[in-house]
């Protein structure tokens, strides 16, 4: 499956490994992470695709902004990626 903006993605390469991410653009094989807290929008992380893995596809609110290229803050982007991560503890566990 290709990764395309505004999904989550988890790194599986690098100091970052095992954090969630959400893609903010794509360029060919690289894509452009952020999280709010250590990759913040202002200097997004890029990374090569295949360092990542798809988690999911976001239908929430930033997810929503990310893709129609609204302003979105970092307190947003850590918000839902926490809301995601909580809500899907039970399962990777």
């Amino acid at each position: 499956m290709d990764i395309a903006k505004s999904n989550i993605v988890k790194s599986i390469a690098g100091r970052d490994a095992g954090k969630y991410f959400f893609v903010l653009a794509t360029e060919e094989d690289f894509l452009l992470l952020a999280d709010g807290k250590h990759r913040r929008l202002e200097s997004p992380k890029r990374k090569r695709a295949r360092h990542v893995q798809f988690v999911a596809e976001s239908d929430s609110a930033v997810a929503e902004k990310i893709r129609s290229s609204e302003k979105i803050t970092n307190s947003e982007l850590r918000k839902a990626i926490a809301a995601y991560v909580g809500g899907n503890q039970d399962q990777e566990g």
